[in-house]
């Protein structure tokens, strides 16, 4: 209480900056190298694991879609272990990429709603299907080039014209 009393008496006199909370995140939330490393390879073992526990459930749709999003969802986000999660957001929004995570986005909240709410088995199915192809196209976004050729690739071999 002493401490505490002569502590306040000090500070009239003296003027200290304010600790704030939210702008002393880097104190806060810093992370060694080494524990980053832990913690994505933590998350990135925890969201295999839950892809591939998903395939053992597959014949049950509704807990497959569950166990695959929620893996999926982990996976991206250990990324956050590496680079900080405001600098992840940066990337995921980058207008690069801001189309592929809000469609990514939106298969996923597509996928928990099909399998939470309606208890479809086949828009359940589609939903997990239209996942995977918004999380590959997501991924591609990553590597320079590879969206387009992914695209040409893909207008060459589905073109009917000859």
């Amino acid at each position: 209480m002493w401490k505490l009393m002569n502590r306040s008496a000090s500070s009239e006199y003296e003027e200290q900056p304010e600790d704030n909370l939210l702008d002393d995140t880097e104190g806060l939330c810093s992370l060694s190298p080494l524990q980053r490393l832990y913690g994505f390879a933590a998350g990135l073992a925890a969201g295999l694991i839950c892809m591939l526990l998903s395939l053992i459930v597959f014949v049950k749709p509704i807990k497959f879609a569950l166990l695959f999003t929620f893996g999926n969802v982990l996976a991206i986000g250990s990324t956050a272990f590496l680079i900080g999660p405001r600098q992840q957001l940066r990337m995921m929004l980058d207008p690069v990429r801001v189309y592929a995570t809000a469609i990514y986005a939106g298969c996923v909240l597509l996928a928990l709603i099909c399998a939470l709410l309606v208890h479809s088995k086949i828009l359940t199915i589609i939903a997990i299907i239209c996942e995977i192809c918004a999380l590959i196209w997501y991924s591609l976004s990553y590597i320079p080039f590879a969206r387009r050729v992914v695209s040409d690739l893909t207008i060459r071999l589905f073109d009917t014209e000859i």
